[in-house]
């Protein structure tokens, strides 16, 4: 079973680049974020088409988060991230997939710091730490994977220096979220590749991509029951360098049987 995640940075835009990486590589379930569509304009007829089934929670204009999952109908679970009544951000949604309950995330961005923005990022992050208890208390095979916006150490970046003063980086964003993995969640992509260097992510400005000035910032994190099965975990990188990409690569998890 492979568990994918892929920041698609508007889902219309990426269409056919986004239906070129699900039918070379076929993910089980492949989990969306920013597909910057209101619910009514989600393409799920193009997904359909190439036999993937999908649930989504949209917003007019950017954030946004989709599951599809390959020949069977994801069963949703939780449409936004509980805590917090007045948070209209489409940012969370939860479903269950061949036993498997998967997550799918876009955490806050959090810049400029300090500020609104900045302190919205840290209680999400808080809210998020909450519902993975209980979804860890379920006792059964879970995925929280999507777009954490935290570069969790200095070797997950290309320059530590660069990137010193963003919302990205800063010590309580890290400390957020090495708390989710104190808790028992295992970072599949951090602990099959422990020396680092391994970008999920490459900025559009300033050659970013043709550098190779990138960070990680997409994670997929394993309940016990799963992270026992853990196989293998990567980065389809090529994409990023494909005609009119995404600015993130897609990131996977094979779990076995």
């Amino acid at each position: 079973m492979r568990i994918a995640s892929f920041n698609i940075n508007g889902v219309k835009a990426r269409l056919p680049r986004l239906l070129e990486w699900l039918e070379e590589t076929r993910p089980t379930v492949a989990c969306l974020q920013e597909i910057k569509s209101q619910d009514e304009g989600f393409p799920a007829e193009e997904f359909e088409k190439i036999g993937y089934k999908a649930i989504w929670h949209g917003q007019k204009g950017f954030n946004g988060v989709a599951i599809l999952a390959d020949g069977v109908e994801p069963v949703e679970a939780q449409r936004t991230l509980p805590g917090d009544p007045d948070d209209e951000h489409a940012r969370y949604i939860e479903a269950d997939v061949k036993g498997v309950r998967i997550a799918c995330i876009y955490l806050p961005n959090g810049n400029p710091v300090p500020g609104p923005k900045f302190d919205y990022k840290l209680a999400w992050m808080e809210r998020l730490r909450a519902r993975m208890a209980e979804l860890w208390a379920l006792e059964r095979p879970v995925a929280v994977v999507g777009d954490f916006n935290v570069i969790p150490e200095d070797k997950d970046v290309w320059s530590p220096a660069a990137m010193a003063a963003d919302a990205l980086m800063q010590p309580q964003s890290r400390d957020a979220y090495a708390r989710l993995l104190s808790d028992g969640w295992t970072d599949a992509l951090g602990t099959l590749n422990p020396r680092g260097g391994v970008w999920t992510f490459w900025d559009y400005q300033a050659g970013a991509w043709q550098r190779d000035h990138g960070f990680r910032i997409d994670h997929l994190l394993l309940s016990p029951e799963l992270a026992d099965r853990l196989v293998a975990a990567g980065v389809d990188k090529e994409y990023r360098g494909r005609e009119k990409a995404s600015d993130h690569a897609p990131v996977w998890v094979e779990i076995s049987d």
